[in-house]
């Protein structure tokens, strides 16, 4: 760790600005997206990042696409030569993405024909070319889930390129549409969303630059680094040096594997963390592999959850976290692994198996186990008279701690969306929501009871095609020193039990209930 000109007001402003641009990225998709999973559920993220591709500012947004773009980005960066005016699209989980619905925007920032930035954002997007609605398939080979953007130039010069059109068609279902024609599909538009926003975060970083000047702006990004990087030095030296071990394990990949187990082991070492993944289950058939880029975004979550938190967000908090993984396991799989799930329901377990470590080494710091799913459910129709994609993720409980009771009805860990109103999901879809409620008694029992799920019931008004991709149905979120297990997630159509993983045609008056996990229990209840 270096040392630093900056005094702490003047970084702090800093942070203040930085933090302002990609809040301002944010608000920009969010109002000018077309889709109800981006504007109201808000499942989307933005970040910056040095010219090396190094993360220094991200909004409050979504740790599970934060961490793997913070992960992912000094290769992406490198694949191409920049030039101003240039934006970068992609989504293959393994070649920087997540999971294909997560689509990537990168755009370079320029000062005096130096390149000194990047602005990006991560959208999930509720199709993305998958023969099945909602893009989330119960999938068993990536190619299956939706079109795969490997890292590819998007404009050129603010221009689209002919692979962009190529992929834009595809999805739009448009050969060789006109410009105006790809502006105005609906489905598009949340592609041009990101663009804007990237391009305003592009402009408000290049002000910013050329206020302070380059060297200073550069200057002020490694002593925030630095800063960064002393804060979670001090953290993890207040955990006990030592090795602590759990294992947990999934319910399910949905076609055929049963428990496969995520096993991680933590060695503490001073002001070190080595998390070490490798015992792990190999990758299975279905669709809750994990790239890696995904499994280091829950890893570096947790950490960030136990730094101090004026910790800024960017890669100097996370230098003194070593990752280790084994190719071809559930959390590091291999091409062409289908992964869907991976990154919203896998990426949760692993969240569960770290806290479960270091519950041995603090005690009095980590909490319950919280639902340990996304329950996730895509529906839709896909026919010649009518098309239609949605897409959600539902809360659940929150696991009690030593502060108190878990919370209720709320999304936790990897991911940090809304479920979607009422208003917005009946306006947009041949959908009635007949029950929305907490699902009371659902957390375990304890001396600090554990949050309570949700329970939320779909009416379908005409044919539609849904897949459900949920966890925690069969082993339950675990309490910690002496407190209750929460209650299972349940799911039902017309009160007749799916499986955690179940993919269906429904028919007009058909009701699909989802009852959500809640959090474990903590001590035991007196």
């Amino acid at each position: 760790m270096g040392s630093s000109t900056f005094d702490g007001i003047a970084l702090s402003l800093f942070v203040g600005r930085v933090q302002a641009v990609c809040d301002e990225m944010g608000v920009a998709l969010r109002r000018s997206a077309f889709s109800p999973n981006i504007k109201d559920r808000l499942d989307y993220s933005c970040a910056l990042f040095d010219a090396r591709g190094e993360l220094f500012g991200q909004a409050a947004h979504i740790p599970v696409h934060l961490g793997s773009m913070a992960y992912a980005m000094a290769d992406v960066v490198k694949r191409f030569e920049w030039r101003a005016d240039d934006l970068v699209v992609l989504n293959d989980p393994y070649l920087g993405g997540t999971h294909l619905p997560d689509v990537t925007v990168v755009a370079p920032v320029f000062v005096e024909r130096c390149l000194i930035a990047f602005a990006a954002c991560r959208a999930h997007h509720a199709n993305i070319g998958s023969d099945e609605p909602g893009s989330m398939p119960i999938s068993t080979a990536l190619e299956q889930e939706g079109v795969v953007i490997a890292p590819m130039l998007a404009q050129r010069g603010g221009v689209l390129t002919e692979p962009a059109r190529r992929v834009f068609d595809a999805l739009a279902g448009r050969p060789h549409a006109t410009d105006e024609a790809l502006h105005a599909d609906e489905r598009l538009g949340d592609f041009f969303a990101q663009m804007s926003a990237c391009r305003l975060g592009g402009r408000r970083v290049e002000a910013l630059a050329a206020q302070m000047g380059v060297a200073e702006f550069g200057d002020a990004i490694d002593a925030l680094n630095d800063y960064a990087e002393r804060l979670a030095a001090t953290a993890i030296a207040t955990i006990p040096d030592g090795t602590y071990a759990f294992d947990d394990v999934m319910d399910d990949d949905g076609v055929g594997a049963i428990e496969p187990a995520i096993r991680v082991a933590v060695t503490i070492a001073g002001d070190r963390a080595r998390v070490d993944l490798g015992r792990t289950d190999p990758q299975v058939g279905g669709n809750i592999n994990c790239p890696r880029s995904v499994t280091a975004a829950a890893v570096l979550y947790v950490f960030r959850c136990l730094m101090p938190e004026q910790t800024p967000g960017v890669a100097g908090a996370f230098r003194r976290v070593e990752i280790v993984t084994v190719p071809g396991t559930l959390v590091d799989a291999r091409y062409p692994a289908a992964v869907a799930a991976g990154n919203v329901e896998t990426s949760m377990r692993i969240v569960d198996a770290i806290l479960g470590a270091l519950a041995q080494a603090l005690s009095d710091r980590i909490p319950a186990a919280s639902q340990g799913t996304m329950n996730n459910i895509a529906m839709g129709r896909h026919a010649s008279d009518v098309r239609w994609d949605y897409y959600e993720t539902i809360g659940g409980g929150a696991g009690a701690s030593t502060l108190g009771n878990g919370a209720s009805a709320i999304h936790s860990h990897m991911t940090n969306t809304l479920n979607t109103p009422v208003e917005s999901l009946e306006t947009h879809f041949p959908l009635r929501v007949r029950r929305y409620a907490v699902r009371r008694g659902s957390g375990g029992a304890g001396r600090f009871a554990g949050g309570d799920g949700i329970v939320r019931e779909f009416e379908f008004l005409q044919p539609a095609r849904v897949t459900v991709l949920t966890e925690r149905r069969s082993r339950r979120p675990w309490g910690l020193h002496g407190g209750a297990e929460a209650a299972a997630g349940v799911n039902l159509l017309n009160g007749r039990a799916l499986g955690g993983k179940a993919a269906l045609d429904v028919t007009p008056g058909d009701v699909l209930t989802i009852e959500t996990p809640g959090g474990g229990g903590w001590g035991v209840a007196t």
